[in-house]
């Protein structure tokens, strides 16, 4: 037997050790893939990071509020009556997703960080950026937000 074998132990065999060692394994490997994206286009979610436009109504977005489209990692706001704005949902600091808008502020719930809806400018940090701008065409009752 080996320095670390108890009796009982086969050389071979699955052990409580391996079984155990490899649950650790998988639970670090699924831990490890949390978080911000990795370079793979994909967002941490599972969604696109980019790519497709998003397609919605003027009547889905508040004045001087705005929505959060998970899926798509989209924030659409409207700063003024008619003014619409679209930003990467994806907050600067750590890659969390923005969640709730009010007064005029986009804000992570991770780390609190904030943003202008008119600009995505940071409003409160830790956030070291504003919100990536994206390009909002509107036709009618109809906008498109696509990437810049």
């Amino acid at each position: 037997m080996g320095e670390n074998a108890r009796p009982g132990d086969e050389v071979g065999a699955t052990t409580r050790r391996h079984v155990v060692g490899a649950g650790l394994i998988g639970l670090a490997v699924t831990v490890t893939g949390c978080g911000k994206d990795s370079g793979s286009g994909k967002a941490a979610g599972g969604g696109q990071a980019s790519g497709a436009a998003l397609q919605v109504k003027t009547t889905d977005i508040p004045v001087g509020g705005g929505k959060v489209f998970d899926q798509e990692k989209i924030v659409v706001t409207q700063p003024t009556a008619g003014e619409f704005k679209a930003f990467s949902a994806v907050c600067t600091h750590q890659g969390c997703t923005v969640k709730k808008i009010a007064n005029g502020i986009i804000t992570c719930p991770c780390h609190q960080s904030q943003f202008k809806i008119g600009d995505g400018s940071v409003a409160g940090g830790p956030a070291p950026a504003p919100l990536p701008s994206k390009t909002v065409t509107v036709t009618g009752t109809d906008l498109k937000i696509a990437d810049k």
